[in-house]
């Protein structure tokens, strides 16, 4: 549905925002785009919806170049930026339901299906209120119903969940694995990644501007080290496959290969009643690819 070569966009005075990226997006999957703030994620996403011109390289959406035909993009594309939505003068409902009418819907269409959103995020209760008096996560989750209302072909979402709560994180992360099942492709922006790890079939990791690794969690996350967490108040001598110890409290935390594992049960059972061993994460793995210097890794 969506591909990108080899993109570049350099601003004033040569800053690089994006340096030679490559990925694609099929029907169904969800994307997770990860890096530091000013990685290049949100420039990316700008340039898929003709906000932002590239310097070089080309972007391909369902067969055309939605850089020349910036406003046919627009159309097939449901953007939530990462910016607050300026809500003034209207209820989340209205604000919700005028934009599911500028994209096409028919009325009772978006009506029904913004009752649908509204008490699938469980955010029923404010939904008549004035938009500039709902709190920060709130308006968040209003936008989000914004852009998937009548969800384009291709769904973008600059950090959807800011400022909003666990709960209703989790619910609109189940909105998110719902408009995949239907065959809507999703690119996802978040640095919630740990909540995200559940909810992405691939993820680009970006680290100035440049692509340091793709793959899915899974594969990113094989053959890591793991972590085992052992409840005990004291420090017990360490075998020679612990390494990086870290202590919070009664929690004591070490790293280890996955060579390691059976031996680590073994010791573990010995010292304390109570530990888990558990493999890396992939916020493990984003923060070990973008600390340092490194090859970029490709893995299916």
């Amino acid at each position: 549905m969506l591909t990108i070569e080899n993109l570049t966009k350099t601003y004033r005075r040569g800053v690089r925002a994006n340096d030679g990226i490559s990925f694609g997006v099929g029907e169904g999957q969800v994307i997770g785009l990860l890096g530091h703030n000013g990685a290049g994620k949100t420039t990316l996403l700008s340039q898929v919806v003709g906000l932002v011109r590239p310097t070089s390289g080309r972007i391909t959406l369902l067969g055309r170049d939605p850089v020349a035909e910036a406003a046919w993009a627009r159309t097939v594309c449901s953007f939530q930026p990462q910016a607050q939505a300026p809500l003034t003068g209207v209820t989340a409902r209205q604000a919700i339901e005028i934009v599911g009418r500028l994209r096409g819907g028919g009325r009772k269409q978006v009506r029904g299906r913004t009752k649908e959103l509204l008490a699938a995020l469980d955010i029923e209760e404010w939904a008549d209120s004035p938009a500039e008096r709902l709190s920060g996560g709130v308006r968040r989750l209003t936008a989000f119903c914004m852009a998937v209302v009548v969800p384009g072909r291709l769904v973008m979402l600059d950090e959807p969940t800011n400022d909003v709560d666990p709960v209703r994180r989790r619910l609109l992360w189940e909105q998110v694995r719902a408009l995949a099942a239907t065959g809507h492709a999703v690119v996802l922006v978040t640095h919630n990644i740990a909540e995200a790890e559940r909810t992405i079939d691939h993820v680009v990791v970006l680290d100035h501007g440049r692509v340091v690794a793709t793959g899915t969690p899974g594969a990113l996350a094989a053959g890591r080290e793991m972590h085992l967490s052992l409840s005990t108040p004291v420090d017990p001598a360490l075998p020679a496959w612990a390494h990086t110890p870290h202590r919070e409290g009664d929690r004591l935390t070490v790293t280890l290969a996955a060579a390691d594992a059976a031996a680590a049960v073994t010791w573990a059972g010995q010292h304390c009643d109570r530990y888990s061993l558990n493999p890396a994460s992939l916020e493990d793995v984003y923060v070990g690819l973008t600390e340092g210097d490194h090859d970029a890794v490709l893995v299916p």
